[in-house]
């Protein structure tokens, strides 16, 4: 005789039941935020919107934006910038299945149709600017208009057809400090006579236009190969051996020196302009030795050094210029 089975303990299968949904709801989570930041890019944000505040820092000087200006201005920027860099994915969505590094990418993959997209994109776009405006006028939102329109219209499809896409491209990447001058009534200041802050901020736009140019070489070099299999006119593909490229980088690189000090001239700091002349030269030295060494090593570490060398000018053009 055999026997009876024993009771199962009670709340067992339940308790591995609840795991494993949790689990489940766990991963779905961390799936949707890896797609959304793979979206909107948040890194790039990040730099965008310490370039509009630091703009606005050195605009404004003594009188400093009220906090609820300086929120809607900034979270409508980071809306107006994630809906440019979804525009952006839904363009090069044939490009970038054809690249390692951007297949898989939400629309791309398949998780996100372009439909979808078109319309995340343009309600990012829309209630970007209507913030923007509601906190601090039109002109710092018609500035991120034209910022959109330039990056998605003109440049995006511009890298199918031309290496000088670089060059355009930077134009986009330094118009948001126009967007924290504007915010900050520097039209106003300069048609006043105070034109102090119109030098700085347009030192600082120079600066962020020359450094964009070894920054995107060396992940041009890096990723040469991907990009002439997706059919990109960028200029290593253009010039596999990477002199023009390399001639590019240490050009602006050696420009952005001189133009770094002019960051310190309407202020009178002495510590912004160590700052921004050491941020500077380390970022020419990376540069050349890209130029000489043209390999990944080199690129690699040119990338990192660019990175640092702008938050290092950032950080220094908002602690050390002097506010009351």
């Amino acid at each position: 005789m055999t026997p009876p089975p024993l009771p199962e303990s009670p709340g067992v299968e339940p308790r591995l039941s609840l795991e494993a949904d949790v689990a489940e709801v766990s991963r779905s989570v961390a799936s949707v935020a890896a797609d959304v930041s793979r979206l909107v890019r948040p890194r790039i944000a990040v730099m965008v919107l310490v370039t509009v505040s630091a703009a606005a820092w050195i605009t404004a000087r003594e009188e400093r934006l009220p906090a609820a200006a300086l929120t809607g201005l900034l979270v409508g920027t980071a809306l107006v910038a994630a809906s440019s860099s979804i525009a952006n994915q839904i363009l090069e969505r044939d490009t970038d299945r054809r690249m390692p590094r951007t297949s898989n990418r939400p629309i791309v993959a398949g998780r996100l149709s372009a439909g979808a997209a078109w319309w995340l994109a343009s309600l990012s776009l829309v209630g970007g600017l209507a913030l923007m405006t509601m906190a601090c006028g039109w002109q710092p939102a018609a500035v991120a208009l034209a910022t959109w329109l330039l990056y998605v219209v003109v440049y995006t499809p511009m890298k199918r057809w031309s290496p000088l896409n670089t060059a355009v491209g930077a134009i986009a990447g330094a118009l948001p400090v126009a967007i924290g001058w504007t915010a900050a009534d520097g039209p106003a200041r300069l048609s006043a006579g105070d034109a102090a802050p119109a030098l700085a901020v347009a030192a600082l736009g120079t600066v962020l236009y020359l450094w964009q140019f070894p920054h995107f070489m060396a992940i041009a070099w890096l990723y040469r190969r991907q990009y002439a299999a997706a059919g990109l006119r960028m200029l290593t593909v253009d010039d596999p051996t990477g002199l023009r490229a390399a001639g590019q980088s240490l050009a602006a690189a050696l420009a952005m020196i001189p133009v770094s000090l002019v960051l310190a001239v309407p202020s009178g700091s002495v510590r912004l302009f160590l700052a921004a002349a050491a941020a500077a030269i380390a970022y020419a030295i990376a540069t050349v030795r890209f130029a000489i060494r043209r390999d990944d090593t080199s690129a690699r570490g040119l990338l990192l050094v660019s990175i640092g060398t702008l938050l290092a000018v950032l950080a220094a053009v908002i602690v050390f210029s002097p506010h009351t």
